[in-house]
């Protein structure tokens, strides 16, 4: 963690995803810790867990008793050390896994009924960074942006390395005078190789799915893409922080569908968006193996697991 004595802004929090089952990634946690690990419990590079990493990188920018983190019930053996060192209130655990949009909300709703002014980065724990510093330096530069322009809702674009055809990506619009932000023509997921060369070439940017806005643009937005989904939520916003609330919410993930906060939420309302370009550090999404090793092979390491993995799948 960095320096205890740190000074954080009082109105900016955290909310790391760490909910999901990272299935694509489970060849390579089988291997490192011999058996089906979710990877954000897993230790992919050095001794820390991907989520504990995430954690960590947070605390640059933002308070740890101010940083929650969405997890899943099942997983309970998987977290039981991480969340024993944790404030209680940050953790916030799902009954079942119901999309990144659901936890997202669960998280926002919590938030808003201590924090209801407050600003909140969402951060997947599932991502490589070069230097944490930096980046949290952008999200600290997000946070101070929607300090000024409550209504604007940021998302950090990676300075794309090359033309992914395996990752979302941000297509800029015009500028937002006085700021370092654009506005967001569209995404592309996964373009085919002939888009993501001309995404490429035009400037476009990697989405690395970290975004920061006020809590209540958050909820506004939500509430505009998948209103069904945010009816569902507010119903259990009386129970929040009583003995009340863990009924609630085993009633409100009974009765909802999974729902990606990416494809539902973010891509209907791209217009509504910013995005703040990422550049001076190198960034990956850890989703599947051959990316960890890429990742790796920048670094100059050749992972022993690498050619075990080869040999697994021939």
């Amino acid at each position: 963690m960095p320096d205890a004595t740190r000074v954080f802004h009082p109105d900016r929090w955290g909310l790391i995803l760490a909910g999901g089952e990272g299935r694509r990634l489970r060849p390579l946690t089988r291997i490192l810790s011999g058996a089906g690990v979710p990877k954000q419990f897993c230790a992919v590079l050095g001794r820390e867990t991907l989520l504990e990493r995430t954690r960590r990188r947070a605390a640059h920018a933002i308070a740890p008793a101010r940083t929650l983190v969405a997890l899943t019930r099942a997983h309970e053996p998987f977290y039981r050390t991480f969340v024993a060192g944790m404030p209680e209130h940050c953790a916030v655990v799902q009954p079942e896994d119901r999309g990144t949009a659901t936890a997202i909300l669960y998280g926002l709703l919590r938030i808003a009924a201590v924090a209801p002014a407050a600003a909140v980065a969402i951060l997947p724990s599932d991502h490589y960074v070069s230097d944490d510093g930096v980046f949290m330096g952008h999200v600290s530069a997000a946070f101070a942006t929607v300090s000024a322009r409550p209504e604007l809702i940021a998302l950090l674009g990676i300075a794309a390395g090359n033309a992914e055809v395996d990752y979302g990506w941000i297509e800029p619009a015009e500028p937002i005078a006085g700021t370092p932000l654009r506005r967001v023509a569209r995404f592309w997921e996964k373009p085919a190789p002939a888009l993501a060369e001309a995404l490429f070439a035009a400037g476009a940017l990697w989405n690395s799915l970290v975004v920061v806005a006020r809590v209540a643009a958050l909820l506004g937005l939500i509430r505009r893409a998948t209103p069904d989904l945010y009816a569902a939520g507010a119903a259990i916003g009386a129970t929040l922080g009583t003995l009340g609330e863990s009924v609630a919410v085993r009633a409100m993930y009974r009765d909802v569908l999974p729902t990606g906060f990416s494809e539902r939420v973010l891509a209907p309302e791209a217009r509504q968006l910013v995005v703040l370009p990422v550049r001076g550090v190198q960034w990956s999404d850890w989703g599947t193996p051959e990316r960890v090793a890429a990742t790796l092979a920048t670094l100059g390491m050749k992972p022993a697991w690498a050619g075990r993995l080869a040999g697994e799948r021939a």
